[in-house]
């Protein structure tokens, strides 16, 4: 399992690197928009609907194209009051829907709009960050991996106490805890070793904005609710009786 994540994240890394911090944003947004794009192929496989994977795959091409034409051409540096209204839709999802899902075992409203709500709330978050720098992307995208990653090493070494055990046997409340002090030890030593990166580091721009409080609820935040997608997709994939999302 380790291998596979470690080989994963090389081959992501040699595509995503250079088109972040050596390319144009657009370059990231198109490349971004097609791994979106067959992620809303892939949740529409687990819907259990071929033609409807590869709708929603179209839809959220088109759309995504259109904004990024759009956003790319105006110039402007303003955020759209859409993308605003999308990401707060977006995250409503996750805290009532997924989180309650969640408690029940089983993924209630996990239809085509849902897809096409949080996929396109993703890319949208993705390309506007990649606007803000390159910096700002990628350390915002760390929040993730490093709560991956110190859930993983914290899970095999302390893991007692199952998290939910009806989906996903391997996860445990000592890896949540884990991976969430990552994420806050992370963010504190670049807070406090590099002060110079406070407007181009997400998590040192959280703090230095909104103070440690408020900015490591936040970050916590953040690492929990990927926890919760991955739970999320893993409820997805048992009731469509697949082992990976990604398999033909």
């Amino acid at each position: 399992m380790l291998k596979q994540r470690i080989m994963t994240a090389l081959v992501l890394l040699a595509i995503i690197v250079p088109a972040i911090t050596g390319a144009p944003p657009w370059v990231w947004g198109l490349i971004s928009l097609l791994m979106l794009s067959i992620a809303g192929r892939e949740w529409g496989r687990l819907l259990g609907s071929t033609l409807g994977s590869w709708l929603l795959c179209a839809v959220l091409a088109v759309c995504g194209a259109s904004y990024l034409f759009w956003r790319t051409t105006t110039g402007s540096g303003a955020l759209p009051g859409g993308v605003a209204v999308l990401s707060a839709a977006s995250l409503a999802f996750w805290i009532s829907v997924g989180l309650i899902s969640l408690v029940r075992g089983h993924p209630i409203g996990s239809g085509w709009a849902t897809g096409l709500l949080v996929l396109s709330a993703c890319w949208v978050a993705l390309f506007e960050l990649r606007l803000l720098g390159a910096a700002m992307l990628v350390s915002a995208m760390a929040i993730v991996w490093v709560a991956d990653i110190g859930a993983y090493f914290a899970g095999r070494a302390f893991g007692r106490h199952k998290l939910a055990a009806h989906i996903s046997p391997g996860k445990t409340w000592e890896g949540v805890a884990g991976g969430v002090a990552a994420v806050l030890a992370l963010s504190m030593a670049v807070v406090m070793l590099a002060p110079q990166a406070s407007d181009t580091v997400f998590s040192s721009r959280l703090v230095t904005q909104l103070g440690w409080p408020i900015g490591a609820a936040i970050l916590t935040a953040f690492a929990c609710l990927s926890f919760a997608g991955d739970l999320y997709e893993s409820l997805l994939k048992r009731r469509a009786g697949v082992k990976d999302s990604c398999a033909s």
